[in-house]
């Protein structure tokens, strides 16, 4: 049953990296923003996974729920500072006005 958990870990850590690309190559800025947003969903996934395995799932959901409230703070944030500096939405992404 362990092993399992390990390959699971390993299995979920290669996912990790192919949002990876979209953050890093990504065309427009939302892309590198959906891309962090898999990357965290991802990642909270795999921090309930070590949760399992050291069988304390109680407190690594709180770990979990609370790291999921700054993701989403997170992105909405960067959504008021792209508001405010005054991109709009253009045929490929946003452009800067």
């Amino acid at each position: 049953m362990g092993n399992y958990f390990i390959y699971l870990s390993v299995v979920l850590s290669i996912i990790i990296f192919v949002p990876l690309y979209r953050v890093l190559a990504g065309p427009t800025i939302c892309d590198r923003i959906l891309g962090a947003g898999a990357i965290a969903t991802k990642t909270m996934v795999l921090i309930l996974v070590i949760g399992l395995v050291f069988n304390r799932l109680d407190m690594f959901i709180d770990i979990t729920l609370a790291y999921a409230v700054l993701n989403f703070i997170g992105t909405i944030a960067i959504a008021k500072y792209l508001d405010i500096l005054g991109f709009k939405k253009e045929k490929r992404g946003y452009k800067k006005k």
